[in-house]
């Protein structure tokens, strides 16, 4: 566990080093996955739609309710790899 702990720090480091911005749908992803990992399932009510990028964010994080701590980080250091391959 714990060195699953230190590459998910390590990627949310490397996240910052890629070189072109990542589609919309990773960085949801991305924030999903951090969301979960460090505070667990959403709670409060969806933002407005009509601030579309908070609900976005929202509903990203709302989709991994459920997911523990562990499987988000792996999932998460996954997703940063494959950006760093793609975007590096």
């Amino acid at each position: 566990m714990e060195e699953l702990n230190q590459r998910f720090e390590q990627s949310q480091q490397q996240v910052k080093t890629l070189t072109q911005r990542p589609a919309n749908e990773h960085l949801l992803s991305l924030y999903g996955l951090y969301k979960q990992a460090v505070s667990g399932d959403v709670t409060g009510s969806a933002p407005s739609m009509f601030k579309m990028a908070e609900h976005a964010k929202y509903q990203a994080w709302k989709a991994l309710s459920g997911l523990d701590a562990a499987e988000c980080k792996r999932r998460y250091v996954e997703l940063v790899d494959s950006l760093l391959k793609k975007h590096g």
